[in-house]
């Protein structure tokens, strides 16, 4: 059941759940799918566009942002647009959860999994993750974020978050509130690529894309950390569309990212990715 719907941002809706369950076996990082046939409201929708497809829509998978030491399970969902000559199909069930979903509302949800997750031996291993992320990327992160801070208590953080604007950024303040809550164990860098003058919402926030030069200045020791890396990747929409077109796709968020820590001296084995498309 629904307990509560939070607006992280215009875009963006947490979906907290009550299971009965007072803990729920996951690890922070995963994900869980939600089935759109069990929405009657989508009905004539997912009808179209299997008549459309030739195919069953699937079932689509949401990250938990919750921890699991926390009491209450929840995912946080971005809606995807209808993008004119851009996107091939229109989205089905983004739009219903995050405009549409409201309290007491029962639905079906299956997990959990995924191996974006921490190692149970991460602590013998580095001191130091650092999360890169952009947009709904942070989700898995921030589960995984709360997770660590709560029971690896010799790990270090930074989390350095790209977003256009800052009424984009998921979970602001819950990030600024964990920095304060734990200064020496957290470091919080936002990057906004479409603000004029980021400066004015703090220090820690920069202007434009994460590149080489923001990834060196947090990443000092590249052999001896671990990196987690989330946000948009070049999907099997990019591919085909690149290759009816005769090019190759271009690189997005996380392959500009791997190519910069490939940069860097970052060992592959380090490096944990995990990406929408």
């Amino acid at each position: 059941m629904v307990a509560d719907v939070v607006v992280e941002a215009p875009d963006t809706t947490t979906l907290v759940f009550f299971t009965g369950n007072d803990r729920l076996e996951y690890s922070a990082g995963h994900f869980l799918t939600v089935d759109p046939h069990q929405f009657e409201a989508l009905h004539r929708f997912t009808s179209f566009l299997e008549d459309l497809k030739g195919k069953k829509e699937p079932p689509r998978a949401y990250s938990m942002c919750s921890a699991p030491h926390e009491r209450h399970l929840a995912i946080t969902v971005k809606e995807e647009r209808y993008v004119s000559g851009a996107t091939k199909f229109p989205p089905l069930l983004s739009p219903l959860l995050t405009k549409r979903t409201t309290r007491g509302m029962r639905l079906v949800v299956t997990g959990f999994t995924g191996p974006y997750t921490l190692p149970a031996d991460i602590s013998s291993k580095t001191d130091h993750i650092v999360h890169v992320c952009a947009g709904s990327g942070s989700v898995p992160n921030f589960s995984i974020l709360k997770f660590a801070l709560a029971h690896h208590p010799a790990l270090r953080h930074t989390f350095v978050y790209s977003n256009k604007m800052w009424v984009d950024t998921i979970f602001r303040d819950e990030l600024a509130r964990l920095a304060a809550a734990h200064p020496d164990r957290l470091t919080v860098v936002h990057s906004l690529t479409r603000e004029e003058n980021p400066a004015v919402y703090g220090p820690t926030v920069r202007k434009g894309r994460i590149g080489l030069p923001l990834l060196r200045e947090v990443i000092p020791q590249p052999t001896g950390c671990y990196v987690y890396v989330c946000g948009p990747g070049i999907s099997k929409f990019d591919i085909a569309a690149a290759k009816e077109a005769g090019t190759e796709p271009q690189p997005r968020f996380l392959e500009a990212v791997l190519a910069d820590l490939k940069t860097l001296g970052v060992p592959n084995d380090r490096i944990k990715r995990e990406f929408y498309g």
